[in-house]
This record gives structure tokens, C-alpha cells and sequence, in this order.
């Protein structure tokens, strides 16, 4: 059976629990789903880029925000921050006595960029991060996820039936498919982002 969209999901997910009475139920186990692959799953189809023009110590963080990949300021340069812990942040802001500048270092606290050193001026910010999912329901019936593999979206759906379910014999099958989906897609990432890195093997003269 394709899984092509949301309603293909649900229906599928019924005919693997071989169950005619768990419609009101099933969208709680694809949720439970999409909690679990934001955790889990890290693929350049969860990438995405916002940008915002920054002048004080902090700025929101985009709604969809899971984890970042790179962050810089735009310009002739695109300086690239460095990511560090509250604690760094903490240490250089002191000794610094946080006089304001050109930002070097950023920090994630609670849903908000803190930037270092504050903001002298007007910077454009580009941020490169991984998204969540978006989630599935009646009115968004695909995502990037779900087109491209499917099969995580199912097993991890039937994963969390069988709580539900209770005592259901298969989740140790689902559980381990939903693994293998999940490591899969990580590493098919993985791979296509460094099939074109060049590397080489360097042999040591005697």
C-alpha cells in the first residue's frame, strides 16, 4: 500500500493493527511519532535558514527551531559565531565588563540566540538549523519527512500503539524497525553530505 499523504498513513497504520475502531486514536500515535523523530532524526531534509537584523543581546529563536547547524553574520566576510555554553558566555561577558561590539560567540537560552559581545550596530543574522517536522494533520497531509521515508513515520506510529494496545506482542518487531528507519535516514544523510568532500589517504614515507 503507498503512503503517499496523512489519510494513507491512518489507514495503513489500521490495517498493520488490523483494527477497525482505533480512528480516534490513531492521530494521537502519529504525534507521539512526530515527537520521537524530532528527537531522533537529524536529515538535511530537516534543514532550514532564517535571517533577522539583530542590535541587542538576544534574539527570538525561529518557532520550528530544534537544533543549530552554523550561525553568522552576513556581509563581505560572512563571519561564522562560535557556539558556547551559559557558563563561557557568562565568563567572557564579565571580563569583558560587556562592553558592546561586533558579535563573536552566540549561546541557546531558553527560546532566545544570546549574543556575544552585545550588538555595537545593526547586524543581519543568517542562522542555518534543523526544523522540526511538520506536523501531519487534515489540512497538511504531507511533509518532506513522510515522502521520503514513510516507513519511519509508520513504524513509529505503530511503536506507540501498542502501550495502548496493552501487551501487544509486536512492539519489539515495530520498535526495531522504527530503529533501523531512523539510523537509516541519518546515515543516508550523513552520506550525501560527504560524497563530494574529497577526501584522500595520505601514505607515510620509512
Amino acid at each position: 500500500m503507498s503512503i503517499a499523504n496523512y489519510t494513507d498513513l491512518k489507514n495503513t497504520i489500521a490495517d498493520f493493527l488490523n483494527r477497525s475502531d482505533l480512528t480516534a486514536v490513531i492521530p494521537t500515535f502519529i504525534s507521539l511519532a512526530e515527537a520521537d523523530i524530532n528527537r531522533n532524526l537529524r536529515h538535511r531534509l530537516m534543514e532550514n535558514r532564517a535571517t533577522a537584523t539583530v542590535n541587542s543581546r538576544y534574539s527570538v529563536l525561529p518557532t520550528d527551531f530544534l537544533e543549530p547547524i552554523r550561525l553568522h553574520l552576513e556581509g563581505t566576510n560572512h563571519n561564522p559565531l562560535e557556539l558556547v555554553g551559559l557558563f563561557e558566555m557568562q565568563k567572557k561577558r564579565a571580563a569583558s565588563q560587556d562592553v558592546a561590539n561586533k558579535p563573536l560567540f552566540y549561546a541557546l537560552t531558553q527560546s532566545e540566540v544570546e549574543l556575544f559581545p552585545t550588538p555595537n550596530l545593526n547586524y543581519d543574522l543568517e542562522m542555518y538549523y534543523y526544523a522540526k517536522v511538520p506536523t501531519l494533520s487534515s489540512s497538511t497531509a504531507t511533509n518532506n519527512i513522510l515522502t521520503n521515508h514513510p516507513d519511519i513515520y509508520l513504524y513509529g506510529s505503530l511503536s506507540h500503539s501498542a502501550p495502548y494496545l496493552a501487551e501487544d506482542p509486536r512492539i519489539q518487531v515495530w520498535a526495531g524497525l522504527y530503529k533501523n528507519a531512523i539510523d537509516g535516514a541519518n546515515q543516508e544523510s550523513q552520506r550525501s553530505k560527504n560524497s563530494g568532500s574529497g577526501m584522500s589517504m595520505k601514505i607515510e614515507a620509512y
